[in-house]
């Protein structure tokens, strides 16, 4: 059977990736340096879509055909499972246990059960729990497909790791160290002098990594992102920043954050117990079985400068924090505030404010998002338990 696209679909599971998942399908989370769609797609070659959550589905449209693939959004690449998705009978899903990984006809009844290792992105820390072994694994595709471009002789590089440098990428006066995994930069994007990076690590398309930043390993930079201070083992989704001094580790940043200066997170206990992260579909708080775990901060959320965040906060979609204290470990979406309390951050100033740092990059806050962005306020509503006192 000829495919003509992938449709990749989420299942009821993409709950427990929220708030990363409010605002996209899980598919088009970031891990390693591609999105998990990208890692399938680059190596079909084939158009992608999405059967996505009710609320996404017109931003999200689905092309799905009797042509189509489908592949569950949350399923990682590895070429096992890709020689047995494609040699799936048309009629028949393909499952590991009572999963269903992927199928090539929407009315399939029959199941077959993989005897392949699969990986799963089941909550959001996973992000960047698997961040290092993916960049190697996107590296490894990269390296053995294209070229890359020379680095310049004023660099210290250590270690007999492997660095990729894609076209109009600068890197000048700083520290390389490979010895532990390889780097990748991305088209256009800059490390400024006095940059210190340890891999594995990648710098994304139009990604900057200031001066004097230290990066270690397990980190990846999205698209048009700015990075300053300390980073360890992060995802730093695109259109991002953490500009200017201050600790990031263990933690993921969505799309359109902005971290104030001098603003850090604690990724470890002071009684190095495992830490606990909110989890929507539980209402409540979860064990990851972490010992170093930080902050998981949802789309167009903000915080001002000096903000310390806890060991294993997170923070929902256009949240915008400031004050002095820690603030809670759970700040549900659209909240203004901080350790001192919060009030609620409506959707039309919310509007204003993603339109304003959208436009920065030329991009656009569609009517499809700001139907999104309502949707997740109302849904967050129960959070926001001061409305209630309010009245």
């Amino acid at each position: 059977m000829q495919f003509n696209n992938i449709v990749f679909f989420d299942d009821q599971e993409v709950a427990n990736l929220y708030p990363l998942t409010y605002t996209k399908p899980a598919a088009d989370l970031l891990c390693g340096i591609f999105t998990l769609s990208e890692k399938w797609q680059k190596r079909l070659t084939m158009p992608v879509s999405y059967l996505a959550q009710a609320h996404l589905s017109k931003k999200y449209v689905s092309q799905a055909n009797e042509n189509s693939l489908f592949i569950n959004s949350r399923l990682v690449y590895n070429p096992q499972l890709l020689s047995e998705i494609m040699a799936l009978p048309s009629d028949t899903v393909l499952m590991k246990e009572n999963i269903v990984l992927a199928y090539k006809k929407i009315k399939s009844e029959e199941t077959i059960q993989t005897n392949s290792e699969i990986v799963l992105i089941s909550r959001c820390h996973n992000l960047f729990t698997l961040n290092a072994q993916e960049i190697e694994n996107d590296f490894e595709f990269i390296f053995s497909t294209n070229e890359s471009e020379a680095i310049s002789s004023n660099n210290t590089v250590l270690g007999k790791g492997k660095i990729y440098i894609e076209k109009g990428a600068k890197v000048e006066a700083s520290i390389l160290n490979t010895t532990d995994g390889s780097i990748y930069i991305g088209k256009d994007a800059e490390i400024m002098e006095g940059c210190m990076v340890r891999g594995p690590f990648a710098l994304l398309e139009h990604g900057v990594v200031k001066m004097g930043a230290k990066i270690y390993s397990g980190t990846t930079i999205g698209k048009y992102s700015k990075v300053g201070g300390e980073v360890n083992n992060s995802v730093v989704c695109s259109f991002s920043n953490k500009g200017h001094d201050g600790f990031l580790g263990n933690s993921v940043l969505g799309e359109w954050c902005n971290l104030g200066a001098d603003s850090n997170n604690s990724n470890l206990k002071n009684n190095y117990e495992p830490v606990r992260l909110w989890n929507y579909t539980m209402n409540s708080f979860e064990k990851t079985g972490l010992q170093f775990c930080g902050l998981i901060m949802g789309d167009h959320s903000k915080c001002g400068i000096n903000t310390m965040f806890n060991t294993g906060t997170v923070v929902g979609v256009s949240a915008n924090i400031f004050g002095s204290g820690f603030p809670r470990n759970f700040v549900p979406s659209f909240s203004w505030g901080g350790a001192h309390g919060f009030e609620t951050y409506i959707t039309k100033k919310a509007f204003q404010t993603a339109e304003i740092v959208m436009q920065r990059r030329k991009e656009t806050l569609s009517e499809n998002d700001k139907e999104i962005m309502e949707f997740i306020f109302e849904k967050e509503k129960q959070y926001r338990t001061w409305e209630n006192n309010d009245k």
